[in-house]
């Protein structure tokens, strides 16, 4: 759990603990993230305790600690709600409220998912360079705990007009491509904050990780980017050029402000990615997988 977000701590593990026992579990362990551990480190202590299931409580970031500690293992993940993004609960359709999504927890479908890996670092949901970075960076915490994922809207204005740069991206065995953008994202899915769908089409258990080069030069090449998202088009476009690969090398010139799952990782010149088949267990609601 992050107790930073979770409003009350102490009722939340009540409820977690109430509704688990409703199920007839025994009553849980429970760890708290910090600041210098998301959830990998404690999701190995509750390894090292034998469990048979991990929830995370709290945002994406704490969700992909605890898929970090859990990569390989064979044991599964479920999601308590909480944070702001919770990108991958609005993307598998996961459950909002606490008894559904310890009902899933506990009975759901175990779906084995991808994890994208950046330079060794695993993600459950998107890294990138640029605008997206910029704009998790410039989103305060104070606007997120008031207005939710709202408070995106306004970091990503800030940055619409901040000035290109270089772009080489080398997918798989193929020939590089060179490109001028404001924002390169990598996905393991396709939806962002309030719906919007960047990589329609995008499936957490497919192999592959799909790419987005955004490149507007003019309000006009905004709306046209605006518009291809509100509609989900996927009709090829050069101001927002989408491909497929299981490996990644990004290399921008001048450094670009990196990210991970909403984290912003600094400032750099070259981004590698990988896609980890299936090496994520994640309990889901029935059907979900279609």
């Amino acid at each position: 759990m992050n107790p930073l977000r979770v409003a009350d701590p102490d009722r939340h593990r009540a409820e977690v603990t109430a509704e688990l026992a409703r199920h007839g579990w025994d009553e849980p362990l429970w760890y708290e993230t910090t600041a210098e551990d998301a959830g990998a480190g404690v999701t190995g202590k509750a390894l090292g305790e034998g469990v048979d299931l991990v929830f995370a409580s709290g945002g994406d970031g704490t969700v992909r600690g605890c898929a970090e500690g859990l990569m390989g293992t064979g044991v599964p993940l479920a999601v308590l709600p909480g944070g702001t993004g919770n990108l991958l609960v609005r993307n598998l359709g996961l459950p909002d409220t606490i008894p559904e999504a310890v009902d899933v927890g506990v009975g759901g479908d175990t779906r084995a998912i991808d994890l994208g890996v950046l330079d060794g670092r695993p993600f459950v949901v998107m890294a990138g360079i640029g605008l997206d970075a910029t704009m998790a960076d410039s989103t305060s915490e104070v606007a997120k705990n008031r207005i939710g994922w709202l408070a995106y809207v306004g970091g990503a204005v800030k940055h619409l007009a901040d000035r290109p740069f270089h772009v080489t991206l080398s997918l798989d065995d193929r020939p590089p491509l060179r490109r001028r953008a404001i924002m390169v994202l990598v996905g393991n899915v396709g939806r962002l904050q309030g719906g919007l769908e960047l990589l329609p089409g995008a499936r957490p258990d497919d192999g592959l990780l799909d790419i987005l080069v955004l490149a507007p030069r003019t309000p006009m090449d905004w709306i046209r980017v605006a518009s291809r998202v509100l509609t989900r088009s996927r009709r090829r476009d050069r101001r927002a050029e989408r491909h497929t690969a299981a490996r990644a090398v990004i290399t921008v010139d001048p450094p670009v402000l990196h990210e991970c799952d909403g984290d912003p990782l600094g400032y750099g010149t070259t981004m590698s990615i990988e896609t980890r088949a299936g090496a994520l267990l994640l309990r889901t609601p029935h059907g979900t997988e279609d």
